[in-house]
């Protein structure tokens, strides 16, 4: 069962996995890992098309303010700018975990390669 954890008067969604694993994810980086196509860019017949790069930033933009369970495999974010397009599937959410042994764990992939 995996348990998610929204503290208020903090800035970070905290997310316990079900092999105990913690991933703490500053609400800026979430926002930052937006895997929606606006945000992303997607993919059509083999073309990438990405959204234009142009420093950004709304008010409210980083502050969560629902995220609700998606089927059995995700939840949809909410941000108080109106921004509620992004899917982060259980799978996605645990690729890009912030923390240090996760992290470590992608460079040493990356390097291997």
């Amino acid at each position: 069962m995996r348990a998610i954890q929204i503290k208020r008067e903090e800035t970070d969604l905290i997310v316990q996995w079900d092999d105990g694993h913690v991933s703490r994810y500053p609400l800026a980086y979430l926002r930052q890992e937006c895997p929606c196509a606006a945000c992303k860019g997607e993919v059509i017949f083999g073309t990438v098309y990405a959204p234009a790069k142009l420093p950004m930033f709304t008010p409210g933009m980083n502050e969560l303010t629902a995220l609700s369970p998606t089927g059995g495999y995700g939840v949809q974010a909410t941000w108080k700018d109106g921004h509620n397009t992004g899917i982060y599937s259980w799978d996605y959410l645990r690729m890009i975990c912030p923390c240090e042994e996760c992290t470590r764990s992608r460079d040493l992939q990356v390097t291997a390669k």
